[in-house]
């Protein structure tokens, strides 16, 4: 009998297991309640759990639970202290320059458009090179960004000397133009620096305001008609040897749920979020101030896209390719979003 068990107990160890199999460590650097964990990163991993049928489980660590400043979390992906992890591209500032055609003042006019043209460019241009270490899930955007102030904003004149948080390296770039002393920090770090007068102001979409209790620390936002003064880049990624190391029916479900759709889903989601926090502002009062002739910013803004052009050719990269192709998918193929991504 002894030996009958111990030979069943081996061949039970050799099979698949049929119950879950596969966990996997999600982390990211906000709040588990605000929209994009809410909203994009809880639904991802509700589909992978339940299309895998329990094989594959996904803890959720926010807040940077694991450890680490949200510029780490690219490399915590990389090295394996997370399975996946959602990350602002911007945070490691000139690691992956291609994304920042997205980043370019008044380059996007939606976030399904851009997130796109963002996926196809990667798939074109970007997953063999600058994200080599990785296995990227999605790339999105955010909706159009917003200026939000403790002192009104409606020419770059007014931004002189008022030091504003930027998300990225673009943004600093516009900020500075404009006379402000741009402050780069992770946006965790936002609402204390706000309310210490460490800055001024931030950049950040509306769609994260009431997380951050934006519309309390500060009583101005001004925001832009038509093409975005800027939006960030993000980026869905899990470690590559986790994913290679799966059988090949579980990453056909992270592939399934995963790529193009997701990423149109991802950057509608939270640019279909900005009005709902929009709307906070407004029952406080605040003031918002919606720019309808940029004619003055873009002349400020500019020389950015010329001398991001010149260091992208520095880099080996063809910058001015990398933006005609952008303009072209978002006004083509990748209008409202692909078809949303032919649904």
């Amino acid at each position: 009998m002894t030996r009958t068990l111990l030979a069943a107990l081996l061949a039970l160890a050799a099979l698949p297991a049929t119950a879950q199999e596969v966990t996997l460590k999600m982390h990211q650097f906000l709040p588990a309640q605000a929209n994009v964990p809410k909203l994009i990163l809880d639904v991802w991993a509700d589909r992978i759990e339940e299309a895998s049928e329990g094989r594959i489980q996904v803890d959720r660590y926010p807040s940077m639970q694991l450890g680490g400043t949200p510029p780490d979390l690219i490399d915590q992906a990389i090295d394996g202290v997370a399975d996946v992890v959602w990350t602002v591209v911007g945070y490691t500032p000139g690691r992956f320059p291609s994304t920042e055609v997205f980043e370019l003042p008044f380059m996007v006019p939606d976030a399904r458009a851009a997130s796109c043209a963002y996926w196809t460019l990667f798939e074109r241009h970007m997953a063999d090179a600058e994200f080599a270490d990785l296995k990227v899930l999605g790339t999105w955007v955010h909706g159009p960004g917003v200026i939000h102030a403790a002192e009104p904003v409606e020419t770059p004149a007014d931004l002189r000397g008022l030091k504003v948080r930027g998300g990225s390296r673009m943004v600093n770039e516009l900020l500075e133009a404009a006379g402000a002393t741009p402050v780069g920090m992770p946006v965790p770090a936002v609402p204390e620096a706000l309310s210490k007068g460490v800055i001024d102001g931030t950049t950040v979409p509306w769609e994260v305001t009431t997380s951050l209790r934006i519309p309390e620390l500060v009583e101005f936002h001004t925001e832009f008609e038509g093409p975005a003064l800027y939006v960030l880049t993000f980026v869905l990624a899990m470690n590559k040897g986790r994913y290679e190391a799966l059988p090949a029916d579980l990453q056909a479900v992270i592939d399934d749920n995963s790529g193009l759709a997701f990423s149109v889903f991802a950057g509608g989601t939270q640019e279909d979020a900005d009005a709902p926090a929009r709307e906070v502002a407004v029952e406080m009062g605040n003031e918002i101030f919606t720019v309808t002739d940029t004619s003055e910013w873009k002349t400020l803004v500019a020389p950015i896209r010329e001398a991001w052009t010149a260091d992208m050719a520095e880099r080996g990269l063809d910058g001015a390719m990398l933006i005609a192709e952008a303009e072209a998918l978002m006004a083509g193929a990748c209008a409202g979003g692909g078809a949303t991504a032919a649904e």
